[in-house]
C-alpha cells in the first residue's frame, strides 16, 4: 500500500504528519483485503485568503477511486483531517456494500429472468390446449 502525504504550501509538520499516519490507518486497514495497487495520497494545504485549511484524501485502488475535500472556516488541520478521514471511510463502505449487493442482485436477476422464461412457456402451453 502506498501512501503519500503532501504539505502544498506551507513547511511540512512531524506533529500534523503522525497524527495523518495515526488516522489513516483506519483507510488502510479498510483496504487491507484490496489487490494491489492501492494508492493513499493526502493533500494538506492552508488557504492564502483565509484562514482555514484545505485537506483533500484521494484512494484509488482496482476496486475504488474515490476523492474527498473539506475545507471549513476557523477549525485547524486536526479537525478538518477527521473529518476528511471520516468521510472516506464512509464512502469506501458505501461503494463496498453497492459493489456486495451487486454481487447478491445478480444471481436473484438472472434466477428472476430463468423463472420468467419459465412462467411464459407455460402461458404458451395453456394457450395451445
Amino acid at each position: 500500500m502506498n501512501r503519500r502525504i503532501m504539505f502544498r504550501h506551507m513547511d511540512h509538520s512531524d506533529a500534523i504528519e503522525q497524527y495523518a499516519i495515526k488516522q489513516l490507518k483506519k483507510i488502510e486497514h479498510f483496504l487491507e483485503n484490496e489487490p494491489t495497487p492501492c494508492n493513499i495520497d493526502l493533500v494538506l494545504e492552508p488557504s492564502g485568503a483565509r484562514e482555514h485549511p484545505r485537506i483533500e484524501l484521494r484512494v484509488k485502488t482496482p476496486h475504488f477511486d474515490l476523492v474527498t475535500h473539506y475545507e471549513e472556516d476557523g477549525k485547524d488541520f486536526y479537525d478538518v483531517l477527521d473529518h476528511v478521514v471520516d468521510l472516506m471511510y464512509r464512502l469506501l463502505r458505501e461503494e463496498k456494500q453497492k459493489h456486495v449487493d451487486a454481487r447478491k442482485q445478480g444471481g436473484k436477476q438472472e434466477r428472476g429472468f430463468e423463472m420468467e422464461e419459465e412462467e411464459s412457456e407455460e402461458e404458451l402451453f395453456d394457450d395451445e390446449e
